[in-house]
């Protein structure tokens, strides 16, 4: 019988040793996913004001190239018209919509692609806190996470940070660094063809030069130069303007 009770509580004490394990890994677990909604809700909250530091792709761009060009640089240091100039090119609806353009993403659907349906806001969710690429992980945390954006900041602050981590060419980001690449000029001195080539390279900007445009690169940005003056005219730059 003593035998019996000490196969019997061996056996319980294998069963219940697994049931500790899976326990104490759901604990882990759920401590880990607190923290890393803590970090997340802690750094929106900081980038209301302070400049986001190294992202997920520039860490990459830097150790790939040895080291990248970067300045971030206030919206009073940047010239207005890039300001305009961004938004025309990217997301000329940026002050009309929530974080979501559903007209351009209803084009985008109809016209069989997503090109073009990503806003400003979309892309600095991916470019701050996400990584590089299409997959439905990505663009499921980018949803999630764009709407919290644009209640926690305004957005001048919205396109502000933009500005200042958009990549413009092979390994310079935003638009101070970028001024001074291709024109030798500061961001606050940019002119309106100047400004509107920088935002005409901002798709492709590996691929794509605003010192040495090409053919379609100068048609690209005389719209831009155009769609600039337009959304100044009709209140859709209000609300990254003072």
């Amino acid at each position: 019988m003593a035998g019996r009770r000490k196969k019997t509580a061996k056996g319980r004490r294998r069963r219940a040793a697994p049931v500790g394990v899976w326990r104490r890994l759901r604990r882990w677990l759920w401590r880990s996913a607190l923290a890393v909604v803590a970090v997340f809700a802690l750094s929106l909250l900081a980038y209301r004001w302070v400049d986001p530091p190294a992202t997920i792709y520039t860490w990459q761009e830097e150790r790939r190239l040895g080291a990248i060009s970067r300045e971030p640089v206030p919206m009073a240091r940047i010239a207005p018209v890039m300001a305009r100039s961004a938004a025309a090119a990217e997301d000329a609806n940026f002050c009309l919509h929530w974080g979501f353009d559903m007209a351009a993403i209803r084009d985008a659907i109809a016209d069989g692609s997503v090109r073009g349906a990503s806003t400003v806001s979309q892309q600095v969710v991916k470019n701050v806190w996400l990584w590089h690429g299409r997959n439905w992980g990505r663009k499921a945390l980018e949803a999630a996470i764009t709407p919290l954006m644009e209640a926690a900041w305004s957005k001048r602050r919205v396109l502000e940070v933009y500005l200042n981590i958009a990549e413009f060419d092979e390994g310079v980001f935003g638009v101070e660094a970028a001024a001074r690449h291709y024109f030798g000029v500061a961001a606050a001195d940019l002119s309106a063809v100047q400004a509107a080539r920088l935002a005409a390279v901002l798709p492709a900007p590996k691929g794509r030069s605003a010192s040495r445009p090409s053919a379609a690169l100068r048609q690209r940005a005389a719209a831009i130069v155009d769609g600039a003056a337009t959304i100044a005219r009709d209140g859709r730059a209000a609300c990254f303007e003072d």
